[in-house]
């Protein structure tokens, strides 16, 4: 009898360990950034290096605006008043500069992973 429960509960506890032993998948990490007044806010985005980052872009703008890197090989038209997400990386240490397309002028901004 003993030996018959011992047999049963061997692939259960196999299993319980291999669960215990493997890392989580990792989750993405999430930034912000607001557009306003034709500006990103912040201007300058401190992501981690080597780690896959999602950017939650907000207009509070009445006009779209478009988020542009020609280094992240993004772009994305987020109307306005709304948001949208950005995923990028992982990246390397580095400066990756963005811009709002339609307003080049004064929305630009740099995604530095470290």
């Amino acid at each position: 009898m003993r030996t018959s429960i011992a047999l049963l509960a061997a692939p259960f506890a196999l299993t319980a360990l291999v669960t215990l032993a493997t890392p989580p998948a990792q989750a993405a990490d999430n930034f912000t950034v607001t557009i306003k007044d034709h500006k990103f806010t912040p201007t300058e985005l401190k992501v981690p290096a080597n780690t896959r980052v999602v950017i939650t872009v907000i207009n509070n703008d009445l006009t779209p605006e478009e988020f542009e890197s020609s280094t992240l090989k993004v772009e994305k038209v987020i109307a306005g008043n709304s948001k949208g997400t950005v995923r990028i990386g992982p990246l390397k240490p580095g400066r990756y500069p963005f811009i709002g397309e339609f307003n080049e002028a004064t929305a630009k901004g740099v995604v530095i992973a470290e």
